[in-house]
């Protein structure tokens, strides 16, 4: 029973994966690529016109595709930064090129939050089903994007940031104790339970994440909240697409057990 738990798990989380990086593509990857065009040069700075230059930046390029649509519901955060764009046909590991390797980055990670969503609902005694995936996803993605976003959003290549170990502690923690504070909040009845799960959720805000020093950058501010907002929908729409496949392969594998 546990090994095909296991092997529902795996195909899940590739199925999640192949869907991630084709919603990165289509509408994440865009930005990120327009962000590159600011590294190295000065802060912007506001001028007259500059609602203009805003509106540019803002609208990029939509077409009527399919990928576009799927964007719209798209996946976990793009799996590169930015390696690798001024090469040709070269890659950023061993040759691939940049698409590959996002797309072996986000199987890896798709099966990985697949892995721990199953081992944590084997935990605790609270199986994924069809039913139920849906919250499942929705959980996995408040403690894993949603919630650490508050203090630490996803960044544009050129963004000012805070020491990387620093920020890595501090994510680690609030992932931590999102889940806590989620699983009493959602699968436990008392009320004390409920109070020190909305007390553990804020524990890591109180304390505040770690920032930079300097926050001026070249990258505009509109193409910063373009991306925050591209990579969390597409964050989104990858836990739930995770819980929905999860749950249906575990229906089956628990009838045909």
């Amino acid at each position: 029973m546990i090994v095909k738990t296991l092997l529902a798990a795996l195909v899940a989380g590739l199925i999640a994966g192949v869907f991630t990086t084709v919603a990165q593509t289509a509408r994440v990857v865009p930005i990120i690529l327009h962000a590159e065009e600011y590294e190295g040069k000065e802060p912007a700075t506001e001028q007259p016109g500059g609602t203009d230059r805003q509106q540019q930046h803002s609208s990029l390029k939509q077409t009527t595709t399919i990928g576009e649509i799927l964007a719209a519901f798209s996946p976990i955060t793009p799996a590169y930064a930015h390696e690798g764009e001024h090469e040709d046909e070269g890659g950023i590991m061993f040759g691939m090129s940049r698409f590959s390797g996002t797309l072996l980055a986000n199987l890896v990670t798709g099966t990985g939050f697949s892995l721990l969503l199953t081992g944590i609902s084997l935990l605790i005694g609270y199986p994924i089903t069809l039913r139920n995936g849906v919250l499942w996803g929705a959980c996995g993605w408040l403690a894993v994007h949603m919630l650490p976003a508050i203090g630490l959003p996803p960044e544009l290549p050129g963004f000012p940031a805070a020491d990387l170990h620093d920020r890595q502690i501090w994510w680690m923690a609030t992932v931590l104790l999102s889940g806590a504070g989620l699983y009493l909040l959602a699968l436990r009845r008392e009320i004390a339970a409920k109070i020190a799960g909305l007390v553990v959720l804020a524990a890591p805000h109180i304390y505040g994440a770690p920032q930079p020093a300097d926050i001026s950058s070249p990258v505009p501010a509109v193409l910063g909240a373009e991306f925050a907002v591209a990579a969390l929908a597409t964050a989104l729409a990858s836990w739930i697409v995770l819980g929905l496949v999860s749950g249906f392969f575990n229906d089956r594998f628990l009838k045909s057990a």
